[in-house]
């Protein structure tokens, strides 16, 4: 087993969230903490970094004014951001972290700041779903 693979999967039962799948040879997680609205957040472990991607919604609205208005929250996420996939039509919350001196700290942060972005802006994230 990978060292970081281990590393991260050791974080994980820390914190005390649940996996709901991994694959030691594909290297990644899928993690649920659904009392903080996280619900298949993968984290991706590729070397020399972690991969932390959850989906958020689908984009319905592509127009200029909504995606200021997303890129305007991302100012104010305080780890990670919301970005669209390669087809432009689902966006999802990504946060990389560095792998050689990622901490339990970091990582709990960078999972916080997701929970915080879905429970200070559901209201938000639901407008953009349904436009």
């Amino acid at each position: 087993m990978s060292e970081n693979f281990r590393k991260v999967q050791n974080y994980i039962f820390d914190l005390n969230l649940g996996i709901k799948e991994e694959s030691e040879e594909e290297l990644f997680f899928v993690i649920n903490d659904e009392d903080n609205g996280i619900t298949n957040l993968t984290l991706i472990v590729d070397d020399p970094i972690l991969v932390m991607e959850q989906f958020l919604f689908e984009l319905k609205d592509s127009s200029a004014e909504t995606l200021i208005s997303i890129l305007q929250k991302n100012r104010e996420i305080i780890h990670g951001a919301m970005v669209l996939d390669e087809s432009g039509t689902k966006v999802l919350f990504r946060d990389t972290l560095q792998i050689s001196n990622l901490d339990l700290n970091e990582l709990e942060a960078s999972i916080n700041s997701l929970s915080m972005l879905l429970s200070e802006y559901s209201g938000q994230i639901l407008q953009y779903a349904k436009v």
